[in-house]
């Protein structure tokens, strides 16, 4: 399946793209996309439905994140071996684990905020895993049965805040907006392998970056299992599992965003993603 929420900011429907590429109304099934929902019977339900036999959107909605009331937003860094050799970075010898701000969330299409004060605000196309039940101590083995859906993130991030004012990442990443999610929700019976997908993220048509999965470091159930040993994953949980290489930091020169900027991005079989930076303001 694929699952996804429409409609305006804050006020999203839960919807389900059929075989044609139409929205079709949930919400006379389900309440929302999210942990209750992953946690509970009506995902059996949901397996049984015949999208055609739901209510189709008209129009061209809005698409919001694919994913609401989000608990936890866990990231890992340096977790691709050809992003770590563009950094200058060695390989972490455990998955170097940070939060984004679950205000950072937005919609794939929804414009990315140029944060007051940024110098430095950066893309980066990433793998995202959504947590369906409740994970705590869990082993590599077991780590894969507590998948709800896969997604397409683009973990914005600021530079300077990350690494010139102190502290840990999360300064860097978690500006609002820094967070788009989706469009869609993508079962795992939809991604036999999630380890093997292509992915890209473009600026203004040029190319940055041009990458696989094939290249992460930590695989996917080793990162639910070690983050499951400092923390209890809850059904609704995101990890986004990290960026391979061509980020503006990495670049020769470097290049970061400015309003007007405007990123593409995609992950195969996950849908894309394209977001117009605009400037600060209150």
């Amino acid at each position: 399946m694929k699952l996804l929420r429409y409609g305006e900011a804050g006020s999203e429907k839960p919807g389900m793209l059929d075989a044609d590429g139409n929205i079709r109304d949930l919400s006379g099934v389900v309440a929302d996309i999210d942990g209750a929902l992953f946690s509970g019977p009506d995902m059996d339900k949901l397996r049984a439905l015949d999208p055609a036999s739901l209510p189709l959107v008209d129009g061209n909605p809005r698409i919001g994140p694919c994913v609401g009331n989000v608990p936890k937003f866990i990231c890992v860094g340096l977790n691709y071996t050809d992003h770590a050799a563009e950094t200058g970075q060695p390989m972490p010898s455990h998955p170097l684990i940070f939060a984004k701000a679950t205000s950072a969330i937005v919609g794939p299409n929804d414009d990315v905020v140029i944060p007051r004060g940024s110098e430095k605000t950066d893309w980066e196309v990433e793998l995202a895993v959504v947590i369906g039940k409740k994970a705590s101590y869990v082993s590599e083995e077991e780590a894969m049965d507590c998948i709800a859906g896969y997604c397409l993130a683009n973990d914005v991030s600021e530079r300077s805040f990350q690494f010139d004012y102190a502290g840990q990442w999360t300064k860097g990443k978690s500006s609002d907006t820094f967070g788009p999610i989706g469009p869609w929700l993508v079962t795992p019976d939809e991604v036999p392998d999630p380890h093997d997908l292509k992915m890209y993220c473009a600026v203004n048509g040029h190319r940055y970056q041009d990458g696989s999965t094939n290249t992460m470091f930590f695989k996917v159930a080793h990162q639910i299992s070690h983050i499951s040993e400092f923390m209890t994953l809850m059904p609704g949980d995101i990890i986004s599992t990290g960026t391979p290489p061509g980020v503006g930091a990495g670049q020769n020169p470097q290049v970061f965003l400015k309003a007007g900027d405007v990123m593409e991005l995609g992950i195969e079989g996950l849908g894309t993603q394209r977001q117009t930076c605009v400037a600060w303001s209150r």
